[in-house]
């Protein structure tokens, strides 16, 4: 952005002083599109402004404003002396800049910045003359300053283009920007308080040169300015006065600035709140993996507002950087609420929308970022302006077909979605509007309480209103999902209790415990005992499906109501697997593994295993090859094996929880501590309870088959 020179000389004269206009003191803020807010600074101080008829010389004398200070401050608006370019001869207070330019800072009546609408606005030089011109120019002021009886002090325009520095008779003051380079770093402007040195003031015996003060600015402003209408140099008049009135109407100036930026301090807030709802909802739920996209918009909002309140508000960053972090963070805001349209409306299967969202981010944040440093860097040429026009245009087309794509085939789809929602994409498209408005001068700001109410910032407000209804109808729908969805559990559990009666068959000769500890409401073990009506055999099927919760609940069903109705056909292991593979062929990753036992009356035990944990027999491991579980392969081999169970003999029958529970630390209980924990008696209930207590993970189920020694009596299986 350029920066302007002013020159300001103060002398006996006699001409009146200007009222003061009503922005004066107001401080600016520019968007990366440049936008700019001219703060009202309201001027606790009374103005003391005299004028006594003009004394004449005897030779011809730069016009000189004569300003009587008491407890004031004056607003410098004129008559101003201005030339574009530079050259460091035009700070010499002696300087002849009488072929110069008059330029008057007093804002026209019903005056306002075409941006965001402030009033008393005074359009720069590419409004008056220097259309397209970017780079140095001057402003020079001569006043006299009478009654002054202590030091004096400015306070620099409030509203202007880009950075500054400020002479008085020839010594510089302070600057705006760094001017140790050929193209000034210059920042996002705000009022500042220049003191003015004592020596830089005349006092000669001469009625007519005591007093007198030639303030000059000269002002940069960068190329990337001209972006925005009328701009160029000051926008509001400096104010002069002694060092307390103007420290005075400095903190109001300051004061003023924070009360208008409280609305971008409100939408950070809101989006902070809109956060945590989704926080909580998400919480509530972390299957809605659809809340993480919003979530994501929400946190960079808060850090977009916060950028702007810190930069704004320091100098920690040149607009050049800050326009540029502002362009790739802004970009990467507007693709994750374009993904959040997306997905909301159900368009998942419309993938060349999300392709067309990713493609427009990352080629805008390239192009924007590299035409921004062109711009800041000093003379851009007309081909940059009109990439940077078109492209821009092309952006806000590509855009504006996105959002009616969204909307169009969101509302063909079967089930639409809910009106907040369009309007909430309504509501979104339309913030895109203000910068047209803005180019027709059409006012898109108001005001309340001192704090502004840009139109697009409304919008934002009401569109996050919206956005939450969508979300608390979310979590209403959620809920009701997730009620039934535990109705369906619970059912699930309840026929799972059915399908794992509690009481387990009476099978003569033999003594049977069984304990099953799922790790969900419905786990995925199951066994089956199915005593022989005529032969006095049983037939012990033992299993466990993958997964966990409702699928793993149904597969049990299917497997159980099998071994149910192939026992009724045989009572061979070796046959049972075989049936229940071929029943879970082709159901996708339905896959279990498996263990058939038949024990005869007179102890001979036939065993197929379907890569399920091998039995224990008298705490030793029994020695089995391995298998594919079920459902794996259409015609799998499984192990088989025959022994003989004597009297007394004990077989222990274990799902793989109990080998996998894990501790806190990551040990799994494994092997070895099973075959420790066999080598005293234990029954059933205890060793599930070792396993559960050491870290249960999986599901676990334990049975223990015990013959007796005498058949005749037979003794009642028990469950615990």
């Amino acid at each position: 952005m350029r920066r302007i020179w002013i020159a300001v000389s103060i002398s006996d004269g006699s001409l009146g002083v200007p009222a003061l206009p009503s922005n004066l003191g107001a401080p600016s803020l520019r968007s990366k599109g440049g936008i700019k807010i001219c703060l009202p600074l309201l001027l606790l101080l009374p103005l003391l402004a005299l004028s006594a008829p003009a004394q004449s010389a005897p030779t011809p004398s730069p016009p000189v404003t004569t300003i009587t200070l008491g407890q004031s401050i004056v607003a410098l608006t004129g008559p101003w002396k201005f030339h574009i370019g530079d050259n460091p001869k035009w700070a010499d207070p002696n300087f002849d800049d009488s072929q110069w330019e008059t330029v008057d800072l007093t804002p026209k009546q019903g005056s306002f910045d075409p941006q965001l609408g402030f009033s008393g606005f005074v359009p720069g030089w590419t409004a008056k003359g220097h259309p397209g011109y970017s780079g140095f120019a001057w402003y020079r002021m001569r006043i006299r300053i009478t009654s002054a009886d202590g030091p004096l002090a400015l306070l620099s325009p409030s509203n202007f283009d880009d950075g500054y520095q400020v002479f008085a008779n020839g010594c510089l003051i302070d600057s705006y920007g760094n001017f140790d380079r050929p193209i000034p770093r210059v920042y996002y402007s705000h009022t500042v308080m220049l003191v003015i040195p004592e020596g830089a003031i005349q006092h000669t015996s001469d009625a007519a040169a005591s007093g007198n003060i030639v303030v000059a600015y000269r002002f940069y402003m960068a190329p990337a300015t001209l972006l925005q209408p009328l701009v160029g140099g000051m926008h509001s008049p400096p104010v002069i006065g002694l060092a307390s009135a103007v420290t005075a109407a400095y903190h109001v100036a300051w004061e003023e600035m924070y009360r208008v930026q409280l609305s971008g301090v409100a939408a950070a807030i809101l989006y902070v709140a809109l956060g945590l709802l989704i926080l909580m909802l998400y919480a509530f739920d972390r299957a809605e993996k659809i809340l993480l996209w919003p979530l994501a918009a929400c946190a960079l909002g808060v850090l977009l507002h916060s950028l702007w309140f810190y930069g704004l508000n320091t100098q920690a960053m040149t607009e050049s950087q800050l326009s540029i972090l502002d362009g790739v963070e802004s970009f990467i805001f507007f693709g994750l609420w374009l993904m959040t349209w997306w997905i909301y409306f159900g368009l998942q299967e419309r993938k060349w929308i999300r392709n067309t969202i990713g493609v427009l981010v990352l080629s805008n944040i390239a192009v924007f970022s590299l035409l921004d440093i062109l711009m800041f860097g000093g003379s851009a040429s007309h081909a940059v302006f009109l990439a940077y026009t078109t492209i821009a245009f092309s952006n806000s087309a590509t855009t504006l077909v996105l959002l009616i794509s969204i909307a169009y085939f969101g509302w063909r789809r079967p089930r639409r979605a809910s009106l907040a929602l369009f309007l909430a994409l309504l509501l979104y498209a339309l913030m895109f509007s203000q910068p047209a408005l803005d180019r027709l001068h059409v006012r898109t700001t108001w005001f309340a309480f001192g704090i502004s109410f840009p139109l697009a910032l409304m919008l934002e407000f009401a569109m996050l209103f919206c956005f939450s209804l969508v979300l608390l109808d979310q979590f209403r729908s959620s809920q009701g999902r997730r009620q039934a969805m535990e109705q369906d559990m619970k059912q699930a559990q309840e026929v799972q209790q059915v399908l794992i009666p509690a009481d387990l068959p009476h099978v003569p000769g033999l003594t049977i415990e069984s304990e099953y500890r799922p790790a969900r409401e419905v786990g995925g073990d199951f066994f089956q005992i199915v005593p022989h009506p005529s032969d006095g055999s049983v037939l012990i099927v033992t299993g466990d499906v993958t997964g966990h919760g409702l699928q793993a609940g149904m597969l049990v069903a299917l497997l159980v109501g099998a071994i149910r109705n192939q026992a009724s056909h045989s009572d061979d292991p070796l046959v049972m697997m075989q049936n229940l593979n071929q029943r879970l062929l082709g159901r996708g990753s339905a896959h279990a593994t498996a263990l058939a036992l038949r024990i005869a009356r007179d102890g001979a035990c036939t065993l197929a295993n379907a890569g399920h944990m091998p039995p224990y027999l008298n705490e030793k491991e029994i020695a089995m090859r391995g298998a594919l579980p079920l459902g794996m392969i259409e015609d799998a081999e499984f192990s088989v094996m025959r022994f003989q169970l004597a009297p007394g003999d004990r077989l222990l029958l274990l799902s793989d929880g109990v080998a996998e529970a894990q501790d806190e630390s990551g040990h799994l209980f494994g092997f070895d501590r099973i075959q420790a924990l066999l080598q005293k008696p234990i029954t059933a209930a205890e060793i599930a309870t070792t396993a559960q207590n050491f870290g249960q993970q999986d599901d676990i189920s334990v049975m223990a088959v015990t013959r007796l020694a005498d058949r005749n009596p037979g003794a009642p299986g028990s469950r615990s």
